[in-house]
C-alpha cells in the first residue's frame, strides 16, 4: 500500500490545476486564432464560439482570483484581475463589432499562459 504525504497530494493537485489552466488558455487561443483567420474581421460562427469560450474562461479566472482562499500574492491577483477585465472589455467590443482585436487578446493570453508554472 502506498502512502502519500499531504504536501505531496497538494503539490500534485496544484500541478494538475495549473496544467488545466494552460490547456484552457490554449483552447481559447486556438479558437481566437481560428476566428481571426476564418472570419477575416467578420462576425461568423468561429467568432461567436471564440468570444463565448474566452469570456467564460476569464470570468471564471476573476471568480477564482477574487476568492480569499486563492494563494497567489495580492498584487499578482489584482494585476491578473485587471488583465481579465481588459480582455472581457475587448471581447465585448468584438461582440458588438466595434473591434476586431483578436490578436491583442491572443498575445496577452499567451503571455499569461506561458507564465503559469
Amino acid at each position: 500500500m502506498y502512502q502519500f504525504s499531504y504536501a505531496e497530494i497538494m503539490e500534485e493537485g496544484v500541478a494538475v490545476s495549473k496544467d488545466r489552466e494552460r490547456q484552457v488558455l490554449d483552447r481559447s487561443i486556438a479558437l481566437l486564432k481560428t476566428a481571426m483567420a476564418s472570419d477575416g474581421g467578420n462576425y461568423g460562427k468561429e467568432a461567436v464560439e471564440a468570444i463565448y469560450f474566452t469570456r467564460r474562461v476569464w470570468i471564471r479566472f476573476i471568480e477564482d482570483l477574487g476568492n480569499p482562499e486563492n494563494q497567489l500574492q495580492d498584487e499578482l491577483r489584482a494585476n491578473l484581475i485587471s488583465i481579465a477585465i481588459w480582455i472581457l472589455k475587448e471581447i465585448e467590443k468584438i461582440r458588438k463589432r466595434e473591434s476586431s482585436n483578436f490578436q491583442g487578446i491572443i498575445d496577452i493570453t499567451t503571455i499569461i499562459k506561458d507564465g503559469i508554472k
